[in-house]
C-alpha cells in the first residue's frame, strides 16, 4: 500500500490525484481545501450519500422544518483559522465559494436557574457582568454576583483578540504565535472546573453559567483542564458571538465543497472505504476518521506498536438528541431566554457537575445537563412562518442504549412549563443511531474521543506530529487530532499543512 497510496505519485496516471482524502467532515475539507490552494490536485471520498459529517441538514421532523443533525452553533468555526473566511463578516475564500451568512440570536447563551434571573451570556464582557452582577443566586439562596469576577476572569483573555483562539487551536505549533496570552489562558484553564468557578466568581449564576460552558467538554468537571474548554467557548461568545448559518450547517459544508470544487478538486460521496490498498496512486492520504476506523482500513498495515495504541485509545461518553417541530416559540418562565440562541439547562453548578460525574461513572442521572438550541431564534428560515424548531442532547455513557427523551423533556419543562403542548413532531437519535448516521461517531460520542488531560496531548499517541502515522505519505486528520473535538476544521489545515512540509522536504 504505501507505494501506491503513501508514496511518490505515479507519473503512469495522467489523471491521478496528488492527495485523497477519506472522509469529507469539517476537517476533512479544511485538509482538502488546504491542500487544494496549494496546487495539488485532490479527490475526496465520502461513504455517505451526502458530505459534510457532522455539518448536515436534513428535514428530521416534518416538511419544512431543517434541522442540524450534529453541529449548529459555529462559534469555533467563526474564530478558526481554517474556516473564519467563509463566514458573512469576511471577504469569503473566492468568487466560487460565497460566504456563508451567519445569524446572531439576541443572545449567544442563557443558563436559567430556579426561582432567580437566568445567566446571561453578552457579546459584550461588561454587558455579561453586569447581567451576572443582577441575577440572583438559585438553589444556593446566594445574593448578587460580583460584577468585577467575570470581567476580571475572561476580559484579560477576551483582550487578546484572535491570537490566543489562534493559539489555542495550534498549541503544538512552535514557537507560539502568542506565548504570553497562552500562558494565561493555560494558568487559568488548567484548573478543574468546578474549583475555578468556586475561586474566582461569585454567586450561582456565573458560577452555573462557567460550569455549563466547560460540561461541552463531556468530563467530570473535577478534572484538571476542564476549565480551558469553557473559558475557550467564553472567549469565542465575546470575541465573534455563537452563530448559527442561515439554511443549516450543512451550508458551511457546502461553502467548502464549492471552494475544492472551484480549485479543481473533486467529490465522490456514496464510496466507503474498507482498504488503504483500494486508494488510487497520491503524495498523500488524510483520513479524517477515528482510531478504531483506522484500524479497520489499515489493518496489519500499521506497525504493531502503532497499532496497539491505537486500540488503546479511548472513546468519551455518547450523546442522545432530540429534535423538536414546534407549533410556536418555546414558553420559558424568564423571558429574557427567548432570545437565547443556546440555553444550557441544569440548574446550579453543583447540579451540573452532578450529572456530569454520573455520566463519567457510567450512569444516566435522572436530571442531565441539557444542551438545547432554539436556532429560529436567528435563523426562522428553518422552519415554516410561525413555527419554531428545537433540539438537546444529554450525555450518556458511550454506547448507552437508554431512552433520555423524557428525562430531556422534563429539564426543558422545569424551565418552559407547557414545552410539551408546542411540540408538533419530535425525531429521536441515541447513540446508535447517530453513529449509523455518521461512522466517525462511535457509541455515539461526538468529540472524537475523550479529551481529559492525558488524552489531549496524547492523541492519539504523544507526538511531535501526532497527525502522521508511521506509513509515509498516511495522515490521520479527525477530531482524533489536536485540538480535538469542534467545527474548526484545525485537524484537518494542520494534517494538510504537515503533508505539504513533508512533500517539500522530499522534493
Amino acid at each position: 500500500m504505501v507505494a501506491q497510496s503513501g508514496g511518490t505519485r505515479a507519473q503512469a496516471r495522467p489523471d491521478g490525484f496528488d492527495a485523497v482524502v477519506v472522509g469529507s467532515g469539517p476537517n476533512g475539507l479544511a485538509g482538502a481545501v488546504t491542500l487544494a490552494e496549494a496546487g495539488w490536485r485532490v479527490l475526496v471520498l465520502e461513504a455517505a450519500g451526502q458530505p459534510g459529517g457532522g455539518l448536515r441538514t436534513e428535514e428530521l421532523t416534518l416538511s419544512g422544518f431543517r434541522h442540524d443533525v450534529c453541529a449548529t452553533v459555529l462559534a469555533l468555526a467563526a474564530v478558526s483559522p481554517a474556516l473564519r473566511a467563509y463566514g458573512a463578516d469576511a471577504p469569503g475564500p473566492g468568487a466560487d465559494a460565497p460566504p456563508v451568512r451567519w445569524a446572531h440570536p439576541p443572545v449567544p447563551l442563557a443558563h436559567p436557574l430556579d426561582g432567580g434571573a437566568a445567566a446571561l451570556l453578552r457579546r459584550d464582557v461588561a454587558a455579561t457582568a453586569t447581567t451576572l452582577a443582577a441575577a440572583l443566586g438559585g438553589t444556593g439562596g446566594g445574593k448578587a454576583t460580583d460584577p468585577a469576577g467575570w470581567r476580571r476572569l475572561v476580559g484579560p483573555l477576551v483582550a487578546a483578540g484572535p491570537r490566543l483562539t489562534d493559539g489555542v487551536l495550534s498549541l503544538l505549533d512552535l514557537p507560539p504565535a502568542a506565548p504570553v496570552a497562552l500562558a494565561r489562558f493555560g494558568a487559568v484553564g488548567v484548573w478543574p472546573a468546578t474549583a475555578l468557578a468556586r475561586a474566582a466568581l461569585r454567586g450561582d449564576a456565573a458560577r452555573a453559567l462557567l460550569g455549563g460552558l466547560a460540561a461541552h467538554s463531556m468530563l467530570d468537571l473535577g478534572q484538571p483542564m476542564t476549565a480551558a474548554y469553557g473559558l475557550l467557548l467564553a472567549v469565542s461568545a465575546h470575541q465573534v458571538g455563537w452563530p448559527v448559518a442561515v439554511g443549516g450547517s450543512q451550508s458551511l459544508a457546502d461553502a467548502l465543497v464549492a471552494r475544492l470544487r472551484a480549485l479543481g478538486g473533486e467529490l465522490v460521496t456514496g464510496q466507503p472505504v474498507t482498504s488503504l490498498r483500494a486508494l488510487p496512486p497520491a503524495r498523500a492520504v488524510l483520513l479524517d476518521l477515528t482510531p478504531r476506523q483506522v484500524l479497520r482500513i489499515a489493518g496489519d498495515e500499521l506497525p504493531a506498536r502503532y497499532r496497539a495504541a491505537l486500540a488503546r485509545y479511548r472513546y468519551g461518553p455518547g450523546v442522545f438528541k432530540v429534535d423538536w417541530a414546534l407549533d410556536g416559540p418555546v414558553p420559558w418562565r424568564d423571558r429574557d431566554l427567548a432570545g437565547a440562541g443556546t440555553v444550557h439547562l441544569g440548574g446550579t453548578l453543583a447540579e451540573v457537575a452532578a450529572a456530569e460525574r454520573a455520566v463519567a461513572r457510567g450512569r444516566h442521572p435522572e436530571r442531565p445537563f441539557v444542551l438545547f438550541v432554539q436556532a429560529t431564534v436567528a435563523d426562522p428560515t428553518r422552519a415554516p412562518a410561525g413555527r419554531h424548531t428545537g433540539w438537546a442532547y444529554c450525555h450518556v455513557p458511550l454506547g448507552s442504549t437508554v431512552d433520555m427523551t423524557a428525562a430531556i423533556e422534563a429539564q426543558v419543562e422545569r424551565f418552559a412549563p407547557g414545552f410539551r403542548d408546542r411540540i408538533l413532531a419530535r425525531h429521536v437519535m441515541g447513540p446508535a443511531a447517530l453513529e449509523a448516521h455518521n461512522a466517525n461517531e462511535i457509541g455515539g460520542d461526538i468529540g472524537g474521543g475523550t479529551a481529559d488531560l492525558r488524552q489531549l496531548f496524547a492523541r492519539p499517541v504523544l507526538s511531535r506530529h501526532p497527525w502522521a502515522t508511521p506509513l509515509p505519505g498516511v495522515y490521520l486528520c479527525s477530531a482524533s487530532t489536536p485540538p480535538g473535538a469542534g467545527t474548526h476544521g484545525m485537524s484537518g489545515y494542520h494534517a494538510a499543512r504537515l503533508a505539504l512540509r513533508r512533500a517539500a522536504a522530499r522534493s
